[in-house]
C-alpha cells in the first residue's frame, strides 16, 4: 500500500518537487515536468521520454548526460497532457528537433501527437516513437496494437545514446525504432498496486496464483494460473519470449525487472534460471540489468525484456549514461554555455480579452454554473468511476475527471469573471480540462468543451438548434482524437445516441432542455448497455473478456455529466 502522501490529488507534483530537490544537479523543473539541469549543446537532437508517474526510476530518473533530455510526468498512470509534453520540449529543445519516446497507450498517443503538431507549426521539428514491446496484450501480427511496457527502457537508452554521439535526426528515430522492433517483453503479477489515498489495490490475485501479461499502469494480468517457483517462472518467461523472437539464437540485452513489490533478492534468484536457459538455446546475454526500472508504485510482480542486438544497438545500450537512478561508464561533460545558463521556457502569448455582448455574459454565466454542478457531481463520484475502471483498466479515470473538472471550474470563474462570451469560458475551461487531467479522458473533454464552445452565439439566447449543433461539434471532435466507434466500448457508445436523441428531439418541436433531458436519458441507457460489449481499442482491450459485465467508465461518466447540465438548464 501507498502510505506516505499530503494530499493524494497532488502526490505526482508532490513527488517531482521532491525529487528535484533530491537531485538539483541532475534536473530541474519545468510545467509539467524536468529537464537537465545543465542543458545540452546546441545542436544536439534532444531526447525527450514521457508517461504517468508511478514507475519511477521511468521516467524522470533518467533524465542526465548520456540519457533523456527531459522527461514529461504525468499524474498516476495517466498520460501527461499535450500542454505538459510542449512545455518540457521547449525546454529541451536545442535546436535538432525533439524525439519523444513512450508507452502505446491511447492517451499518450493522443497528448503526444498533439504536442507534435504544435512543435512543428512552430518550426521544430519532432516525432513521436511509440513502444510496442508487450506480447501479451496482442498477436504478433498485431504488434502496432501491443503496450509498451519496460522495453521502454531499451529504446530510451538507445535513442539517448545515440543523439549523445552525435546522430541526426532521422537517425535518432531510425535507430530508436529498430530497437523497438527487436524488443520484446513478458511480465507477472503477484498482487495488484494501491493508489495514494486508497485503501484497496487495483486488483488482487488469490493466494498462490499469479497474473500472467501485466501492465505497468495497475493492470492485472491477461489470464492466471498457479503461483510457481522461482526456476518455473524463468521458464515462463524466457519460454514466453523465445516464442517472439526476432531471429534464433543470437545476441540480446536483458531486463529482469521488478515492478514495487519484488525483492531484489527474489530478482536474483530467478535470474539465476533464466540465464542458464538462455545460453542453452544459444542466445549470448550481454550487459543484463536485474532490479527496479519500470516500477508500479508497490506492485508485487516482475517482467523479463529481451532486445535482440546487432553490434549498433549494443554499443548504444553500453554507452555512458548518468542520471539520478541509472549510471553506466563514465560520461564526459561539456562545460554549459553561460549565455544559455539562464535559459527559461517561454511564456505563452497572452490573447486580449474580449467583452461579448449582454446575452453572451448570461449564456457565460449558465455554462459556468453548469460546469460547477459537474465538478460537484464528479467529486462525487471518483471512487465508483475509478472502480470501474480498475476492472480491466489502471484505475486513474474517476481521479482523472475530479482534477480535470475542478480547474474547469476555475478556469471558468477566471474567463466568465472577465466578462467574456461561452465560446471563451468553454476554450478556457477545456484546456484547463486538458492539461490538468491529461490521460485520454483529458484530450477529448479538452476538445469537446472547446468545439461546443465554438458553436454557442455571443449576440443572443442560445437557441435549441444550438445545441444540437454543439453536442454534433463536440462528438466529432472525440471521434476525429480518439478514433471509436459505436460498438467499441468507449464514451462513443453514449455520446452517439445522445446526439441523435438530441437532434431528433428538437427536430421534432422539443424546447432544448426538454430536448436535452431525453437524450442524456438514451445516453444512460446506452452507457448502461457498454456492460455488455468487449473493448476493441484503449487500455482495457488487452482485458476484454474481464471487462464483460462491467459498464465502460467513460461512457458511464458522460451519461453523468450530461444529465446534469440537463438539471442546469432544466432550471
Amino acid at each position: 500500500m501507498t502510505r506516505l502522501y499530503d494530499d493524494p490529488a497532488s502526490f505526482s507534483e508532490d513527488m517531482v518537487e521532491g525529487f528535484v530537490a533530491a537531485n538539483p544537479g541532475y534536473v530541474r523543473q519545468v510545467p509539467g515536468g524536468v529537464v537537465r539541469a545543465e542543458r545540452a549543446r546546441r545542436g544536439k537532437v534532444a531526447v525527450v521520454t514521457g508517461g504517468g508517474s508511478g514507475h519511477y526510476p521511468a521516467f524522470c530518473g533518467v533524465v542526465g548526460p548520456g540519457f533523456a533530455d527531459g522527461a514529461v510526468v504525468g499524474n498516476i498512470f495517466t498520460s501527461p497532457s499535450a500542454a505538459d509534453a510542449l512545455s518540457v520540449a521547449r525546454a529541451a529543445d536545442r535546436g535538432a528537433g525533439v524525439v519523444f519516446s513512450f508507452g502505446n497507450y491511447a492517451g499518450d498517443n493522443m497528448n503526444f501527437g498533439l504536442a507534435v503538431e504544435r512543435l512543428e507549426r512552430e518550426g521544430v521539428r519532432a516525432h513521436n516513437v511509440v513502444v510496442t514491446d508487450d506480447v501479451a496484450s496482442a498477436p504478433d501480427a498485431e504488434r502496432s496494437k501491443r503496450r509498451g511496457v519496460v522495453g521502454d527502457f531499451v529504446v530510451f537508452k538507445v535513442a539517448s545514446a545515440a543523439a549523445e554521439e552525435g546522430y541526426s535526426f532521422d537517425e535518432v528515430v531510425r535507430v530508436a525504432e529498430h530497437a523497438n522492433d527487436r524488443t520484446r517483453s513478458l511480465g507477472v503479477a503477484f498482487d495488484g498496486c494501491t493508489l495514494p489515498g486508497q485503501d484497496h489495490p487495483l486488483f488482487e490475485v488469490p493466494d498462490g496464483r499469479m497474473g500472467l501479461g501485466l501492465g505497468i499502469h495497475g493492470e492485472p494480468g491477461v489470464s492466471e494460473r498457479e503461483l510457481p517457483s522461482a526456476a518455473e517462472l524463468a521458464r515462463i518467461l524466457v519460454d514466453g519470449l523465445l516464442q517472439e523472437a526476432p531471429q534464433s539464437g543470437g545476441t540480446v540485452t536483458a531486463i529482469l525487472n521488478g515492478l514495487g513489490g519484488t525483492k531484489y533478492e527474489e530478482l536474483f534468484v530467478v535470474w539465476r534460471t533464466a540465464a542458464k536457459l538462455l545460453a542453452e538455446a544459444g542466445v549470448e546475454v550481454v550487459a543484463p540489468e536485474v532490479g527496479e526500472l519500470v516500477t508500479s508504485l508497490d506492485m508485487a510482480g516482475c517482467s523479463l525484456t529481451l532486445t535482440w542486438l546487432d553490434d549498433e544497438l549494443e554499443r548504444l545500450w553500453q554507452a555512458p549514461a548518468d542520471s539520478p537512478a541509472y549510471r553506466k561508464g563514465n560520461v564526459a561533460i561539456s562545460p554549459a554555455d553561460p549565455e544559455e545558463a539562464a535559459d527559461e521556457v517561454p511564456e505563452p502569448v497572452q490573447q486580449p480579452v474580449v467583452v461579448a455582448p449582454a446575452p453572451g455574459q448570461a449564456t457565460a454565466e449558465r455554462v459556468r454554473q453548469a460546469l460547477h454542478a459537474v465538478g460537484a457531481l464528479l467529486e462525487g463520484a471518483e471512487d465508483e468511476l475509478g472502480r470501474l475502471d480498475a476492472i480491466a483498466g489502471d484505475g486513474d479515470h474517476g481521479r482523472g475527471m475530479t482534477r480535470g473538472s475542478a480547474a474547469a471550474v476555475t478556469a471558468a470563474d477566471e474567463s466568465a469573471g472577465q466578462g467574456v462570451g461561452p465560446a471563451a469560458v468553454l476554450v478556457a475551461a477545456g484546456d484547463a480540462w486538458a492539461a490538468k487531467a491529461g490521460g485520454t479522458s483529458g484530450v477529448l473533454w479538452g476538445a469537446a468543451l472547446r468545439s461546443f464552445g465554438d458553436l454557442l452565439p455571443e449576440d443572443r439566447e442560445v437557441a435549441a438548434g444550438d445545441l444540437v449543433a454543439g453536442a454534433a461539434a463536440a462528438l466529432a471532435a472525440v471521434q476525429r482524437l480518439g478514433r471509436a466507434e459505436v460498438g467499441d466500448k468507449t464514451l462513443v457508445d453514449a455520446f452517439v445516441p445522445f446526439v441523435e436523441e438530441l437532434r431528433s428531439g428538437v427536430d421534432g418541436g422539443a424546447g432544448g432542455a426538454q430536448a436535452w433531458d431525453r437524450a442524456a436519458k438514451a445516453a444512460t441507457s446506452a452507457a448502461e448497455r457498454t456492460a455488455e460489449l468487449r473493448p476493441r481499442t484503449g487500455r482495457a482491450r488487452p482485458l476484454a473478456e474481464r471487462s464483460v459485465g462491467t459498464p465502460d467508465p467513460g461512457a458511464t461518466s458522460l451519461a453523468m455529466v450530461l444529465t446534469e447540465v440537463g438539471e442546469v438548464l432544466g432550471q
